[in-house]
């Protein structure tokens, strides 16, 4: 069991960030903490996808003094994925941040349960 954790660190790394993010997303009060907890999230799914995709002695898919063959190259297609996903990531963090503030300027807190009880009292 051991000797496959130390194999797969990386995955291992990934799974724990996923862990710490995701508990941060669910015990905090704060907006900007639960964003932050989200973009940890984010990151170690990139990660994981990223170890997956790399081949231990492949190059990056760029075909260089004409080889050719398959077996000399990784997959790219866990990179393509990390990179959209970023992008997305990106956009869905940005407009959470907007949204954010647009809720702070109008309750002037980023607790969520304050928010919750102002939005009752307001009958929305």
């Amino acid at each position: 069991m051991g000797n496959y954790l130390l194999l797969n660190y990386g995955e291992a790394v990934a799974m724990i960030l996923f862990g710490i993010g995701f508990a941060n997303l669910l015990l905090q009060n704060n907006l900007i903490k639960k964003i932050i907890g989200l973009n940890i999230m984010d990151t170690a799914v990139y990660l994981f996808l990223a170890e997956k995709g790399y081949i231990s002695g492949r190059v990056a898919p760029i075909v260089v003094d004409g080889v050719q063959e398959v077996e000399a190259y990784i997959n790219p297609i866990p990179s393509g994925l990390v990179l959209t996903g970023i992008v997305v990531s990106v956009s869905v963090t940005a407009l959470m941040l907007s949204i954010t503030i647009r809720l702070y300027r109008r309750y002037h807190t980023l607790n969520l349960d304050e928010i919750s009880t102002l939005l009752k009292k307001e009958g929305l």
